[in-house]
């Protein structure tokens, strides 16, 4: 092992003993995307899958649990939306089939699943947009957080990661923390690995990779992608709240803001009632991400991508995006000690 390879281990070394793993890099969950195939990828690489269970019903997931544990013998995980009426459904399903890590998403997580888990002997990895979120969760006895800044793909909060970065990793020592959204190279889970973070996530960087199941068309339109046509969903009026989700602008993007504006002067006439109006919002994107994903209509469905999407360029082997990332931080490092001292002593 080269000096470089010893740093590199031993700054992400609390997160692959925490993720039971080679490289502290975690699969974003994303729905339709991250499934048995990914997800067993991303672990045999050296990596850390998880499935995205979304809206999946207990015996459903059962089903993909299994399938990945037929493809892969590494660790892997399962997000869990909190949301989810079945919740400790399917906790009981990670219980049974021996999940080894459960990550809680969509809002701060009951403390009854929470307990749960840990009751059962399964690591808690819960997401904190917020470093007041981060101290409440460490208080409920999660084991791991994620800091996801709003650089990131699909639903996104308002700060940046460099921010979140900043405001919680300085202040969070007693869990591993992960830090997630817009990373796409190696260069920068150096750069988080050296602020004190265990580990990185990321997800628009894995969606072009081979083993991807998602439609041909779909894995084009992030190659075609630059940073900035990554754009949040547009709120326009107040009354009719937006929860702000990342995607690659397309026709949806206009028929969204046209369909508001509709909405809108309807309210304004009084001829329905906002709230009404509101729910007829909240449902205009339902099954567009399964149509972009599955079925390749990137003009009418969600192309939900994070503003790393600029770095994603050609379709790739899970293995060779993976150990390009390596590869990357480990340049970083061999850069910096070449800008310090002038001599390599790390060869």
């Amino acid at each position: 092992m080269t000096s470089v390879e010893k740093r590199l281990d031993e700054l992400w070394a609390v997160g692959k003993e925490f993720l039971g793993v080679s490289h502290a890099i975690l699969g974003g969950a994303m729905t339709w995307v991250s499934e048995r195939t990914l997800v067993s990828s991303i672990s045999n690489a050296g990596g850390f899958g998880v499935i995205a269970s979304g809206a999946m019903p207990p015996d459903l997931l059962r089903n993909e649990i299994q399938a990945t544990q037929a493809l892969t013998q590494k660790p892997f995980g399962v997000n869990l939306i909190t949301l989810h009426p079945q919740l400790m459904d399917l906790i009981d399903v990670c219980v049974k089939e021996k999940v080894s890590h459960v990550v809680l998403a969509g809002g701060l997580p009951p403390a009854q699943a929470i307990t749960k888990l840990k009751d059962k002997g399964l690591k808690v990895i819960c997401f904190a947009p917020a470093f007041i979120l981060a101290k409440k969760l460490l208080k409920l006895g999660v084991d791991a957080l994620i800091i996801e800044g709003m650089e990131a793909g699909g639903h996104v909060g308002p700060v940046s990661t460099s921010v979140l970065a900043q405001e919680i990793l300085p202040y969070i020592k007693e869990i591993p923390v992960f830090v997630a959204g817009g990373i796409g190279r190696g260069e920068a889970i150096v750069s988080y690995l050296e602020m004190g973070a265990a580990g990185c996530q990321l997800g628009t960087r894995f969606v072009c990779a081979r083993e991807c199941i998602a439609h041909p068309e779909f894995k084009k339109a992030f190659i075609k992608a630059q940073a900035r046509d990554a754009v949040t969903s547009p709120q326009l009026d107040q009354r009719l709240p937006v929860i702000p989700v990342r995607a690659i602008a397309n026709q949806a993007t206009k028929d969204f803001m046209n369909y508001q504006r509709e909405l809108i002067e309807q309210v304004d006439r009084q001829q329905i009632e906002q709230k009404e109006a509101q729910l007829k919002i909240e449902h205009f994107w339902a099954g567009a991400l399964k149509r972009a994903v599955l079925e390749g209509d990137v003009e009418r469905g969600s192309i939900m991508a994070g503003q790393s999407v600029g770095m994603v360029t050609q379709e790739q082997p899970l293995q060779d995006i993976i150990d390009e990332l390596i590869s990357q931080a480990k340049q970083s490092l061999l850069s910096r000690t070449f800008s310090t001292t002038g001599t390599n002593y790390l060869c």
